[in-house]
């Protein structure tokens, strides 16, 4: 694909400069690009100052169009990069498609030029875990490694480096597998961490979330390799059946395909599991000790199967995956010690955007838990949220948005003596109040189980801000 002189116009640089990376590489290859993107001037300040740095770095021109979209860009560019958090029914790519320009995104791009073997990982929570302690284990034996997708590192910016026999670990989001999925691409090495409802006010119905997913194995070729969870194959994971794999992971089509299983119940019969005695194996092959697993919680064990099913099935050794899985600690922003004052501990959990994050963040902790919670509505269910709430927190401090009061209310159908604060739209009292109702050895639990919108620009960022919160106030800042 030869980009040089070709008119791209980039759908969306997003005002968490989601399109940044994609529109500097255009860049770097000679095209002449037009950024075109709803949101004003004033809102992507960041994104464009670092995007104007780099055209002029370059000595290219690009055109913005900011505000508003145009039906002329859409009708007279060749190609049409789109963000992932574009609609695929939008009537601009319609309008683009029927005047004959070339849709693709970061990740289709990335796909037709990257010459190296593509592991792509997606789920509904886990995924960024998986990726980073994949990518860890890979880089003990190849350290060339390089580990991009959604983890807000561009994986277009990063092909100088690539060779046929770099490994590319990719965390993949149903919205990136969508576009993957209409070019009909799925990666050499494919994951699925788990599945429950999640981003259900975009995809509709839980059955297109489903088929979104189902976009990172369903066009891979004669001998690669798919990796799913053992419990969701035969189709009686935690929330219930789903028509998501047939019941029988022979019916995979294993002529296509290599397909391996992971469990955390020593019951079942997985190609990597955990023993009665804690011990993690990949078939008959020892690989550690469930103590060697830095990593809180039930839900991090079935990630630390799920890559070291990966690494194996892509040839690192026993030895290598021993020392990644001993070596990899917290994540940001992913049940992350942010501070530890007078006997309290702060824990930062703000990826946790769905019931099931929240749910699996609660089960981490034997300590008394106040919890932060609340935020946008996505749509999805939360009973089972509440009933774990009800069962395992202390006291709730609920976050301003469209879904809290629907939490709220289910969390008081489950219990009158839980003591619930709030909703706060001032995010420093939510943690005050956090704070009055915590004790020495309790944890505040910032683990929200809904998006961020509304009070954040996104997780990220009400990440941060707990972080700063915190640690400007009480002075202490582990684990950073």
């Amino acid at each position: 694909m030869h980009l040089r002189g070709t008119r791209v116009l980039v759908m969306g640089l997003g005002v968490h400069g989601g399109g940044l990376g994609v529109t500097r590489w255009l860049i770097r290859q000679g095209a002449r690009v037009t950024v075109t993107d709803m949101a004003t001037e004033a809102a992507l300040a960041e994104p464009l100052a670092a995007l104007r740095h780099a055209a002029h770095a370059a000595g290219a021109q690009v055109e913005y169009v900011l505000g508003e979209h145009r039906a002329q860009d859409f009708s007279q560019h060749a190609m049409i990069v789109v963000n992932p958090a574009v609609r695929p029914d939008s009537p601009w790519i319609a309008l683009a498609r029927a005047s004959g320009a070339q849709i693709e995104t970061e990740m289709t791009l990335f796909f037709r030029h990257c010459p190296g073997p593509i592991i792509g990982i997606t789920g509904t929570k886990g995924k960024s875990t998986t990726t980073l302690l994949t990518g860890a284990m890979l880089r003990q034996q190849y350290p060339d490694t390089v580990v991009a997708g959604n983890l807000r590192v561009s994986a277009l910016e990063a092909l100088e480096r690539i060779t046929t026999t770099t490994p590319v670990v990719l965390e993949l989001s149903s919205f990136q597998l969508m576009g993957l999925g209409a070019a009909g691409m799925s990666p050499r090495y494919a994951c699925v961490t788990n599945i429950a409802p999640d981003h259900l006010n975009y995809h509709g119905s839980m059955e297109a979330y489903i088929a979104a997913k189902q976009q990172i194995f369903c066009h891979q070729s004669a001998g690669d390799v798919v990796v799913l969870p053992d419990e969701l194959t035969w189709g009686d994971w935690a929330f219930g059946p789903l028509p998501f794999y047939p019941p029988d992971p022979d019916a995979l089509d294993a002529e296509a395909r290599r397909c391996y299983t992971f469990s955390t119940d020593p019951e079942r019969t997985a190609d990597c599991s955990i023993t009665r005695h804690g011990q993690i194996v990949c078939g008959t092959e020892y690989i550690a000790d469930q103590t060697d697993i830095r990593l809180p919680g039930r839900h991090n064990l079935a990630n630390v199967l799920a890559a070291t099913t990966l690494a194996h099935s892509a040839g690192v050794s026993a030895a290598n995956i021993r020392v990644a899985i001993r070596s990899f600690g917290s994540v940001e922003h992913r049940l992350e010690l942010v501070a530890e004052h007078a006997g309290i501990r702060y824990i930062n959990d703000t990826t946790a955007t769905n019931p099931a994050a929240a749910c699996a963040a609660l089960h981490s902790f034997s300590e008394p838990i106040v919890l932060l919670a609340g935020g946008a509505d996505k749509q999805l269910p939360l009973d089972t949220l509440a009933h774990t709430i009800a069962q395992r927190v202390k006291a709730l401090v609920l976050l301003a948005g469209s879904a809290t009061e629907r939490l709220e209310h289910a969390v008081r159908r489950q219990s009158r003596s839980v003591p619930i604060a709030g909703p706060y739209t001032d995010f420093a009292a939510a943690i005050h109040a956090a704070q009055a109702l915590a004790a020495p050895g309790d944890v505040i639990l910032l683990s929200p189980g809904c998006a961020s919108f509304g009070m954040f620009h996104n997780e990220f960022h009400r990440g941060e801000e707990f972080r700063r919160i915190v640690t400007s106030e009480k002075g202490a800042t582990i684990g950073l």
